[in-house]
């Protein structure tokens, strides 16, 4: 097994955050765009996973990028149970996957990517499961001129 530092799993950590802040922003640039964002970040997702996996060729790369993940989400307030239990949930498969195929095989590194990249839709699991909730939050928050831009679509 290859020795890792410490250190570089928890920068690439910090840089798997990097494109969920991306997508969670990219509504101020047109509010399509956020819809089309979990397409794109989970291909970003995938050079952070496969350096991390690559260095850590045991139980816990997916556990690490998504626990970090959450743990952020949970300390700027934008952890709701749909979060908390996506996150676990893709990332406890992504690591079965991974021991089923081998931790220091191609082969368990790229299935074991296939649910993690599901769990960017653990950030918008709220809009599945409390819809009018959801709805009123965003009005909520929805700066002038907003509403009028949605209408363009």
């Amino acid at each position: 097994m290859k020795k890792t530092s410490v250190w570089r799993l928890l920068i690439a950590a910090v840089i798997y955050l990097l494109p969920a802040m991306l997508a969670a922003t990219s509504g101020l640039i047109h509010p399509a765009c956020f819809a089309y964002s979990g397409t794109v970040i989970p291909f970003l997702w995938s050079f952070v996973y496969l350096y991390t996996a690559a260095n850590l060729q045991a139980f816990g790369a997916a556990a690490l990028l998504n626990g970090f993940a959450l743990l952020a989400a949970l300390l700027m307030g934008e952890g709701d149970l749909p979060l908390i239990a996506g996150m676990i949930l893709f990332a406890v498969i992504a690591e079965i996957v991974r021991k089923i195929n081998g931790y220091e095989t191609l082969k368990g590194v790229r299935l074991s990517f296939i649910p993690l990249a599901f769990s960017f839709y653990a950030f918008t699991a709220h809009w599945w499961t409390d819809t009018e909730g959801s709805l009123a939050a965003a009005v909520e928050e929805m700066p002038a001129g907003y509403a009028d831009k949605i209408k363009v679509l």
